[in-house]
């Protein structure tokens, strides 16, 4: 981006500015330190000198060698002169390209905010626009129908009407996301780990029944400290997408087991699988892996994985993804345990 071109080119003239007052300074006192020391070293010899008779043989030698000795003294100044000259010049270059360098490094995590705001907002605006511009047209295109009936009304106020409960849920997943993404305090308490899996069974156990889909836990007994409905609404959002990317007649397995200081929960699914070129970025916003993972099939914006992550994140713990194409997929959440 052009923005953060110009901004990186700024931010690296300004620090090469700062290093070369740093480095001219030194190199200043440097002079001025070894230019007083080399005359103090002259200035006893002279002192010597000027107490001989001027009829004094020696002196006449002695005058030579303080004349020899002040040309050395000049020479040695002017080449520590040029030395620092040279340094201040290697400086700049190595500064000029460490600060580039810097620079970016500073900026690339702006660099990738704004990106990712900017993607936000063009996969927001899509998903909003895709459900208005078909209930514009479906309006449009019975306005024009001279015999509408009373039944082809009702047809089209209740296609809107879902379009309507889209928009909700959209707008719903949006705040949501906001909240987690953005807050700041913290009512953790101690509860029961498998009673809030329990809680986020319940929740999606009519789905499960209506696709015969069975469920085999293996837990322990652990405790762990956190927002108790947010954790539920965590295992509510990953239990629902084993439900749904799971074929009828299945089986999840979920277990829990103590790793070191943390609870690790692991939902196994026997669906479709993702492809390995997308499980990276499964849980970024609006993100959906391709057609068996998609909107029309499930009715997802691709928003769930985003917010499960930042409910994990919010506890201070770790969610990821294991999968293969068409052996199915395993979630592994780490959360401290009490």
């Amino acid at each position: 981006m052009t923005i953060f071109r110009s901004a990186s080119f700024k931010l690296t003239v300004f620090y090469v500015f700062i290093v070369m007052i740093i480095s001219a300074s030194f190199s200043a006192a440097v002079y001025q330190i070894s230019s007083a020391e080399i005359g103090s070293c002259m200035s006893r010899p002279a002192l010597y000198i000027r107490q001989l008779s001027p009829d004094n043989p020696v002196r006449s030698i002695a005058n030579e060698l303080e004349r020899m000795r002040g040309e050395q003294m000049g020479e040695s100044r002017d080449h520590l002169l040029v030395n620092l000259v040279y340094f201040n010049i290697l400086i700049l270059l190595l500064s000029s390209v460490a600060s580039y360098f810097f620079a970016r490094w500073t900026l690339r995590p702006i660099e990738q905010m704004m990106e990712t705001q900017s993607r936000f907002t063009a996969d927001a605006s899509h998903e909003l626009k895709t459900p208005l511009t078909a209930m514009k047209s479906e309006i449009e295109v019975n306005l024009r129908d001279k015999n509408l009936g009373s039944s082809e009304a009702k047809k089209l106020l209740q296609s809107n009407l879902e379009e309507i409960g889209k928009l909700e849920n959209l707008s719903n997943a949006l705040l949501e996301l906001s909240r987690y993404e953005n807050k700041s305090e913290k009512n953790f308490e101690e509860f029961s780990l498998t009673e809030t899996i329990t809680a986020a069974y319940e929740k999606v156990e009519k789905l499960a029944k209506g696709r015969n889909i069975e469920f085999e836990t293996n837990f322990q007994d652990l405790k762990i400290r956190g927002e108790r409905q947010s954790l539920i609404e965590l295992f509510v959002v990953l239990l629902d997408n084993a439900v749904k990317y799971s074929p009828k007649n299945s089986k999840i397995e979920i277990t829990t087991k103590k790793e070191m200081r943390h609870a690790e929960i692991k939902i196994k699914d026997q669906g479709a699988g993702i492809k390995k070129e997308n499980l990276p970025h499964i849980f970024d916003r609006f993100y959906r892996a391709d057609s068996s993972r998609s909107k029309e099939k499930t009715g997802s914006y691709g928003l769930g994985l985003a917010i499960a992550k930042s409910i994990v994140e919010l506890h201070s713990g770790t969610i990821s993804a294991e999968s293969k194409a068409g052996h199915g997929s395993t979630f592994i959440i780490k959360l401290p345990l009490a």
